[in-house]
């Protein structure tokens, strides 16, 4: 709370005889925040008598969503990634887009890569962002990525395609297709990247792999599924190879996650409405996860709070493996 200091106490008043609760996304983890208006708490301490509006804008900052003014001087974003390096692929759109702008929220210098240029392009409306054109499926571009950054804190694979169908759906040209981009595409990534983290001594690695994956069998998912659950292999490979060299290697599994992607998957479905019905139908929360919640959990990844964590799947489905 150090960059709170000149929002006094009784801002804060908590009670438990409070009026109105309002529940803030405050990113990763979520907290459930009671604020008193008009009040007494126990000792007879009056409340806030703040307008519903000025608590969002107080809470918004303490949740580093936006900078506000509270009165004496602008209230800046927490920046748990304050000075790391991130680069990271299919940042166009979906969840690579909601990772990069969550980054560079929190204080990183992003490099966000895609083939879709004309997309990417409007991530530079946020500072802290560059961007480029790199098809990370070709070994040049990549290695030619890489030699652009002196160092790399954080890297993030999130480049994927979804097949869908069985395997007797799924002709040789489709499983390829799959395997190089969801699983060529990090090997080189990583490949490219890790000398140079090996040198410093210190990297963070993050891929994303999928529930749909070793974790669950999904149906009409045979070469996803086979391509996740690489990911997946590949993930812990790295982590116990170089865990003694300062290297940090952890993947990340979603469910359903609402991005243009999946909706244009589901348009692309003979009966869009009923396959929009089956997505909905395995929704235990009754909702699909958003990219930015996927985001978040990157931010924690990426951050020095999940030090100790690596060689591990994180599983963020609302429940669906269930």
């Amino acid at each position: 709370m150090e960059r709170f200091k000149h929002i006094s106490k009784s801002h804060f008043l908590v009670s438990n005889q409070s009026l109105r609760k309002m529940e803030v996304t405050c990113g990763f983890p979520y907290f459930s925040c009671v604020l008193a208006e008009n009040t007494t708490d126990h000792n007879g301490r009056s409340g806030s008598t703040r307008k519903p509006s000025q608590w969002f804008e107080i809470m918004d900052a303490i949740c580093g969503h936006r900078p506000v003014s509270c009165g004496r001087e602008v209230v800046k974003t927490m920046g748990r990634l304050d000075g790391k390096v991130i680069v990271l692929s299919a940042a166009a759109q979906g969840i690579g887009r909601a990772a990069a702008i969550a980054f560079a929220k929190e204080g990183a210098q992003v490099t966000a890569t895609d083939i879709n240029g004309e997309k990417l392009k409007e991530l530079e409306a946020f500072e802290g962002i560059r961007t480029k054109v790199v098809d990370v499926t070709k070994k040049d571009q990549v290695e030619a990525l890489a030699k652009e950054h002196d160092h790399v804190d954080v890297l993030f694979n999130v480049a994927g395609f979804v097949h869908h169908g069985t395997i007797l759906d799924c002709e040789e040209a489709d499983w390829d297709f799959t395997m190089n981009v969801n699983v060529r595409s990090m090997y080189l990534m990583c490949k490219a990247f890790l000398p140079k983290m090996l040198e410093k001594k210190s990297g963070n690695i993050i891929n994303m792999a999928s529930v749909a994956s070793s974790i669950k069998g999904v149906v009409n998912r045979c070469v996803y599924s086979t391509s996740k659950a690489a990911v997946i292999g590949l993930t812990k490979s790295i982590a116990a190879d170089y865990i003694e060299k300062g290297i940090r290697c952890n993947c990340v599994c979603p469910g359903t996650v609402d991005t243009p992607s999946l909706r244009a998957r589901i348009q692309a479905q003979p009966d869009p409405e009923q396959a929009y019905k089956d997505f909905m139908a395995r929704q235990k929360t009754g909702r699909m996860c958003t990219a930015e919640e996927v985001g978040h959990l990157c931010v924690y990844l990426a951050s020095d709070e999940s030090a100790y964590i690596t060689g591990t799947e994180h599983i963020i489905d609302g429940g669906w493996r269930l």
